[in-house]
């Protein structure tokens, strides 16, 4: 995702970060001792199936900036649509068209 930073407007994710820990199987490595293999990766929703990007050290910190930036203007809409609700009902409620 290198590539991304240079776009000229800023990344928006949906999903989680999560770490993964899982062991490898080779019966001489550290992991079959009890610490597995960790690394970061975004989970996501897409056409209804958990779908899961593995990411680099790296790109930890931009994810987690693009997840912020899609929950703060995700924020923003449902209070903008709370707002016209309220609105909708106080017209009704008065009984007036406008």
């Amino acid at each position: 995702m290198p590539c991304i930073a240079s776009r000229s407007r800023p990344l928006v994710l949906r999903g989680t970060l999560t770490t993964f820990r899982r062991r490898c199987g080779k019966p001489s490595c550290r992991c079959a001792n009890g610490q597995p293999h960790e690394s970061p990766a975004l989970t996501f929703t897409e056409a209804g199936r958990t779908k899961t990007l593995t990411l680099s050290a790296s790109e930890v910190a931009e994810v987690a900036a693009a997840i912020e930036r899609y929950q703060s203007a995700r924020a923003e809409l449902d209070a903008q649509a709370d707002s016209g609700l309220a609105r909708l009902r106080s017209r009704r409620a008065g009984g007036g068209r406008r």
